[in-house]
């Protein structure tokens, strides 16, 4: 996953359209994705999202200027939100955490159009790219959400609110000191299965092994989540998870990619 929050843009090149000259703390798009929409409000145990540096190109911004007030959710913590009222219609609502440049977001929108997919990063450059293959697509059932997918689910998601939940090539934190930073733990997972409705479905993937490993285990622990394999083990990517362009690199690569799809049990019933 990726972000470029509190990162300045570089300098205006002459002639860029991308970058006009703005005057000093002035934000780069007004009406667009703030840098830090939940600012220091909550506290972060856990972080969905690692910080890196990149460049929004002219087309991106564009959208980002003329989209975002349409399509865009700054997650703030500081509303529960309606997700009827965010897509304009009561259809299957999946949160996607992570969608990098949004290409494989754009294919699993125009191929499921009954579903909404509210797709939730902090990578200014494919939260622009997003919206514009959105557009291009005439994809209504997309939302692109900024900031903490963590926040979103705790402070402004109802219980149920979900019919399903992706987390795709998450960031593995491959050094042992910081295998705590991986957003799936059981920790996540109780706020997650809280949001999910009975039956949904968890899709997770990565090209990780160790954290494959680790992400099977947490999952089978997790008594509010049961493994649609009858084996117990990773499942075959499913049809309508598209092959990315990164994922295809990493295959070339030799990697192995793995993924799981558990569903959300039904509510247990105390006494």
């Amino acid at each position: 996953m990726s972000d470029s929050l509190n990162t300045p843009a570089p300098p205006p090149a002459p002639g860029d359209p991308a970058r006009p000259a703005r005057a000093k703390g002035e934000p780069r798009f007004p009406d667009g994705p703030k840098a830090d929409p939940a600012g220091s409000h909550f506290e972060r145990r856990i972080r969905s999202f690692q910080p890196r540096r990149s460049r929004v190109t002219a087309g991106q911004a564009e959208a980002l200027r003329r989209l975002w007030p349409v399509w865009g959710l700054d997650i703030d913590g500081q509303r529960v939100i309606d997700p009827a009222e965010l897509f304009g219609n009561d259809r299957p609502v999946v949160l996607e955490i992570g969608f990098g440049m949004g290409e494989a977001t754009a294919r699993m929108a125009a191929g499921d159009p009954d579903t909404n997919i509210l797709a939730v990063d902090v990578h200014t450059p494919g939260q622009g790219n997003l919206l514009a293959l959105a557009e291009r697509g005439g994809l209504s059932n997309v939302r692109v959400g900024n900031g903490d997918a963590i926040i979103l689910l705790r402070e402004m998601l109802r219980p149920d609110a979900l019919d399903g939940l992706r987390v795709y090539f998450p960031d593995p934190w491959p050094k042992k000191r910081h295998h705590k930073r991986r957003l799936i733990q059981p920790e996540f997972l109780t706020l997650a299965a809280a949001r999910l409705k009975p039956g949904a479905l968890l899709h997770c993937a990565t090209d990780w092994e160790p954290y494959a490993e680790q992400m099977l285990m947490v999952l089978t622990a997790h008594p509010d989540f049961e493994n649609t394999r009858p084996d117990g083990g990773f499942a075959p990517r499913p049809e309508f998870r598209p092959l990315t362009r990164f994922e295809g690199q990493g295959l070339d690569k030799g990697h192995v990619v793995n993924d799981l799809l558990f569903r959300r049990v039904p509510h247990r019933r105390d006494g």
